[in-house]
């Protein structure tokens, strides 16, 4: 077998084994996920279920979990924001760094390729700040 032959046959398995172990692993994430979701749900069932104060107790404990869900999602929508906003930003910089002039005193417009992650970015924030549900 020559040399591009046994390359191709390398990648092949090394694909396909790469792509197998990842579907496993996805797999049992969502199947851990989905027993957890079942017995937080049949713990609440069982409570509210109870006389007296039980019922109560279950429904605050499923407000606060929502809430706290809401916060981290929003935190989440935060973060995404600032780091598309820095790789907008550090684009911009390195490309405008980099490019070299055409003529004597012209620059490629090149670097405002990175308006496009800074844009997001500020969207991705101007909706977590201002336009977003408070809770």
């Amino acid at each position: 077998m020559n040399e591009v032959g046994a390359m191709f046959l390398f990648l092949t398995v090394g694909s396909v084994a790469l792509f197998s172990s990842i579907a496993v692993a996805l797999w049992s994430v969502e199947r851990r996920r989905e027993r957890e979701a079942y017995y937080k749900s049949e713990t609440i069932r069982r409570i509210g279920e109870t006389q007296g104060a039980g019922g109560n107790v279950a429904m605050e404990y499923v407000r606060e979990s929502d809430k706290s869900a809401w916060r981290r999602r929003r935190e989440g929508q935060k973060l995404a924001g600032l780091i598309t906003l820095a790789v907008g930003i550090s684009l911009m910089l390195f490309i405008a760094g980099v490019s070299r002039p055409t003529d004597r005193d012209t620059y490629h417009d090149t670097y405002l390729v990175g308006l496009i992650p800074l844009f997001i970015g500020l969207a991705l924030l101007v909706y977590a700040y201002l336009l977003a549900p408070k809770e």
